[in-house]
């Protein structure tokens, strides 16, 4: 026995290293798997970036909310499917029928600024989810932030953040 107990605890010793390895890399893995889906868009498009943000919402455009509802209604209004309508690879809902023909008129008026993504994001470099009561409409078009402390960030320059964000925006949907 004291020829094989040198032998054991260095096996043993060797299949613990390599099992720590293995969960230290498994972990490492499904973080970045979690933080793609956190921060990714949906692989819509065939460059795996999708040009109108459908974060967690399966195809539906800026997580159901009603694009022209910011401008009729003041403020974000949730769409409901039987006002659906398809338009750049996405699904968009509306909360009546006469908000979705305003936007079936006039879509690029009622887009949001960067498909939806948040603005501040884009402005930074990112394709980021957004919470719709984090918003801002600018010279007539709809931004939409991550969340309120980002859109207080965004809100002390946007001027300054519309012209970065606009000089990123071609490049983030086409990696």
């Amino acid at each position: 026995m004291a020829i094989t107990e040198p032998v054991d605890a260095a096996l043993s010793l060797s299949l613990r290293e390599r099992f720590s390895r293995g969960w230290v890399a498994a972990t490492v893995i499904l973080l970045g798997l979690m933080a793609g889906c956190l921060f990714a868009g949906d692989a819509s498009a065939g460059n795996g970036k999708s040009a109108i943000n459908t974060i967690g919402s399966k195809g539906v455009a800026i997580r159901g909310y009603d694009p022209v509802a910011y401008f009729r209604a003041g403020g974000p209004v949730k769409g409901k499917a039987q006002y659906a309508l398809e338009h750049s690879g996405a699904t968009w809902h509306f909360s009546s029928a006469e908000n979705r023909a305003l936007f079936a008129a006039d879509p690029d008026k009622y887009t949001p600024a960067y498909g939806g993504y948040c603005a501040y994001g884009v402005a930074k470099g990112g394709l980021y989810k957004i919470e719709p009561d984090a918003w801002s409409i600018r010279n007539g078009r709809l931004y939409l932030n991550f969340d309120r402390s980002v859109q207080a960030k965004w809100s002390k320059a946007p001027d300054k953040y519309v012209v970065t964000a606009d000089r990123k925006w071609p490049g983030l949907v086409a990696k």
